[in-house]
């Protein structure tokens, strides 16, 4: 008997301990008696009959996420494959639809993001998919929202998160992006270097023209001194020619000393003998007085006039004013 009782002790106690249940938070409990569905129930501690009612199962409540990877083709026959991220959760108030109208949730999202990507991207070229790969998530969500809504799922976003062309295409497409690349930057190289050349090509002009006008002012400066020089030695009864030859003479030997100054000079003054300045001197007098002498027999020489009846010409002096008969 002591044996029986305690049989029946532990037993009313597993039977008792067996109506308790916890649920825990973001989950609900399906609870059916006899195979049909009783309720639903939340988080916390529940109830149920012993040997009659049982859990069928439970239902997370979470926000989950599904990784879909896609292979397909774009418009230009580029092979590409795309991974689409899902995060979706069941509906708090259609625990019941989920539980019992679709038994693989995940396998019937996957369908519908293969049924979408694969209708939309084959209408875009390769570089419309990275640009429009938004567009393309906003319509798998709406698909999907309008199909997993009656099965009580509902699509909180979906994303893009990555497209992989062919390493072929990626590889030609680094090449394109370098030439491109390339492309321009040697285009701003050479606009840099036609800077610089117009740019030199304005500095030595505007240093010519300075250089120029330097040249034309000293010259001035030294015509204007020797103008002063000459008359100082005019007025101590110096006359022009001797003035002339000493100026030349003293600028010749001032000449000399500045070369003979510098140590670093390769410059040779040709002629530089004592007597160099007299020569030079005499020879621009001689000079003068032969081109003066030239001038003067050429003015004075009779004009030869011919003419047309007997075509015979005279020498006419238009110093002579005596009749020609």
């Amino acid at each position: 008997m002591n044996i029986t009782l305690i049989i029946i002790f532990v037993f009313g106690i597993f039977i008792f301990l067996s109506s308790f249940f916890t649920v825990k938070q973001q989950t609900s409990v399906i609870i059916e008696r006899f195979g049909k569905f009783l309720s639903v129930r939340n988080s916390g501690l529940q109830l149920k009959i012993p040997l009659i009612d049982r859990i069928a199962g439970r239902v997370n409540l979470k926000i989950q996420q599904l990784d879909v990877l896609i292979e397909t083709k774009t418009k230009d026959n580029v092979f590409i494959k795309m991974k689409v991220s899902v995060q979706f959760k069941v509906i708090q108030d259609k625990v019941y639809e989920a539980f019992y109208k679709l038994e693989y949730p995940h396998d019937q999202i996957t369908a519908y993001v293969f049924d979408v990507v694969r209708a939309e991207v084959p209408k875009l070229i390769l570089d419309d998919v990275f640009v429009r790969k938004d567009d393309i998530a906003i319509g798998v969500k709406r698909e999907l929202n309008e199909a997993m809504m009656t099965y009580g799922y509902d699509i909180i976003n979906t994303l893009v998160t990555d497209i992989d062309p062919d390493i072929q295409v990626k590889n030609a497409m680094n090449r394109i992006n370098a030439a491109d690349r390339e492309k321009t930057a040697a285009e701003f190289e050479s606009e840099a270097q036609r800077i610089r050349i117009v740019a030199k090509a304005k500095a030595e002009a505007e240093s010519k023209k300075l250089q120029g006008q330097g040249i034309a002012d000293q010259r001035r400066e030294i015509a204007r001194g020797l103008v002063e020089s000459v008359e100082v030695l005019n007025s101590v009864g110096i006359n022009s020619q001797e003035a002339s030859a000493l100026i030349v003479v003293t600028q010749h030997y001032d000449t000399l000393q500045a070369i003979g100054a510098d140590t670093n000079s390769n410059l040779i003054l040709l002629p530089n003998s004592p007597q160099a300045g007299s020569d030079m001197l005499n020879n621009m007098v001689a000079s003068f007085s032969a081109s003066n002498q030239i001038g003067e027999t050429m003015k004075n020489q009779p004009k030869r006039i011919k003419k047309k009846d007997d075509h015979t010409s005279t020498d006419f002096n238009p110093s002579d004013t005596s009749n020609p008969e």
